[in-house]
């Protein structure tokens, strides 16, 4: 009965900072992103003034600043 609960469990969507932290480090892991509007969630999620058009290598690189300033 106990893997029941594991089923049922709710579960809590990643703070901003976890997502930003997975981004980079899934891209440092060699994958690429492939939805802009994921990053730019997520950069605007961190305070960032993001632009639909901005270039996606630019918002990564203000995000992967934004997230060394965040408190480990």
């Amino acid at each position: 009965m106990r893997w029941m609960s594991f089923l049922f469990r709710s579960r809590r969507p990643p703070s901003v900072e976890q997502r930003a932290r997975q981004l980079i480090a899934a891209i440092d892991a060699g994958g690429l992103p492939l939805n802009a509007a994921i990053v730019n969630d997520i950069a605007r999620a961190l305070g960032l003034d993001v632009s639909s058009r901005a270039n996606l290598q630019d918002t990564i690189a203000r995000i992967r600043a934004a997230v060394q300033r965040l408190p480990p």
